[in-house]
């Protein structure tokens, strides 16, 4: 074996090299202005919610209807007003059908399908990288972004809230309360609920990225996607499909709210995503190593 292809594999087993690509690609992600722009907008969302229940509780109404048991948007925004921490749960509940997954559906169809456009793909591949380590860093930093994407809803929610709005104890969907201290950790991993609940979907925009070299075409079907699985999860007359839909069970994170926790629909959500995740990643990969390469 001559010295280039001994250094040549030594790179390749190199975990290090995983570690550099890896942050590579994170970087360029987070550094491209069509990122930050989802994010700016993503974060704009809790300050249009925390405006507007501001202004509409200014005569000191209520906002929306009264606080049920369903967990869902209107329920926490009927409690922003008491406790400017719901804004969190309600800005994550506004998000989550459609802006968040947009938001990741647009990045994960540009990641692989982007780079052959672009005329990148190619030289990625040269590098002693490989198709599968490529891959599981385009996976990785969808997974990345989807976590980056939800904190930056709560934390704009949080700041927004804390503004507008008093902020202490918390009373649970259950009807008890705990502290704020204890609050915030509700809060912390309702968010990261929410973004392992974006994983499946992130997985099936990899699977389209990888069928396309043109990454506007790639979005758009990964968007299409998500507004017709959303559609089909609203129609009765199929709701035996419903419990197989990637989005069904992505509001169970309000029963992390409960006191004691309900974590029955919540595992189901995080037991779906990772059966996605599995199939299409599984798809992606089959797919990606055996495509030509030609861009």
């Amino acid at each position: 074996m001559s010295s280039a292809e001994t250094t040549r594999v030594g790179a390749v087993r190199n975990p290090l090299w995983t570690f550099g690509i890896l942050r590579s690609e994170l970087t360029t992600t987070l550094r491209r202005w069509r990122t930050l722009a989802l994010l700016g907008v993503l974060a704009a969302v809790p300050v249009l919610i925390g405006i507007a229940v501001r202004i509409e509780t200014a005569d000191g109404s209520s906002a929306g209807p009264g606080g049920g048991e369903g967990g869902g948007g209107p329920a926490f925004l009927s409690q922003v007003t008491n406790n400017g921490l719901f804004l969190v749960f309600a800005s994550l509940a506004a998000t989550l059908p459609v802006f968040l997954p947009m938001a990741v559906g647009v990045i994960a169809g540009d990641s692989v399908a982007g780079e052959a456009n672009a005329g990148t793909l190619r030289y990625l591949l040269v590098a002693p990288a490989g198709r599968t380590r490529l891959l599981l860093a385009k996976y990785a930093v969808m997974l990345g972004f989807c976590l980056v994407a939800t904190l930056v809803v709560a934390a704009s929610a949080l700041a927004v809230g804390a503004l507008l709005f008093p902020v202490g104890e918390v009373t649970t969907i259950s009807g008890t309360t705990i502290g704020f201290g204890e609050g915030l950790l509700r809060a912390g991993l309702v968010a990261v609920f929410v973004a392992a609940s974006l994983t499946g979907f992130a997985a099936l925009g990899l699977f389209v990225s990888t069928l396309t070299n043109s990454g506007i075409a790639a979005m758009a079907a990964t968007v299409g996607v998500l507004i017709t699985v959303q559609i089909v999860d609203t129609i009765p007359q199929l709701s035996g499909v419903h419990p197989y839909l990637f989005p069904h069970y992505w509001l169970s994170f309000a029963d992390l709210l409960r006191d004691p926790v309900y974590w029955d629909e919540a595992l189901k959500n995080l037991g779906l995503q990772a059966v996605y995740a599995a199939v299409f990643g599984s798809a992606a990969w089959a797919r990606f190593t055996a495509k030509d390469i030609t861009a």
